[in-house]
């Protein structure tokens, strides 16, 4: 089995609030999604997606709501349904992919190490 966790909440200007489930457990080799909802549509904002692994720093996934970042695995895919409504989903789960996700909103471009 894989823990996958999901920390819950970051804010944004404008009081906007990203809200996430508190963790999912998954089978290895099972397709997972984590959701990110904002309390208010925020379309001058794009959405990252970041896995932080014990002991390391943040390492973004996706940016710009679905744009996969050079060098992630295909099995990382972002989506988004409307202005408030985002998801990662990772199929075919890997030990490697055990962590904390993290979603983000912001402005600017979204930190790279």
């Amino acid at each position: 089995m894989s823990s996958v966790s999901s920390l819950s909440s970051g804010s944004i200007g404008q009081n906007v609030v990203l809200t996430q489930p508190a963790a999912k457990t998954v089978q290895l080799g099972q397709t997972v999604s984590i959701e990110c909802r904002a309390t208010s549509s925020s379309v001058d904002y794009d959405l990252q997606w970041y896995l932080q692994r014990p002991g390391e720093t943040p390492k973004l996934l996706v940016r710009d709501d679905t744009i996969r970042h050079t060098g992630v695995s295909d099995r990382f895919t972002g989506s988004k349904s409307s202005n408030t409504d985002f998801t990662l989903t990772i199929s075919r789960v890997q030990a490697e992919d055990s962590g904390v996700y993290y979603c983000q909103q912001s402005e600017s471009f979204p930190f790279t190490q």
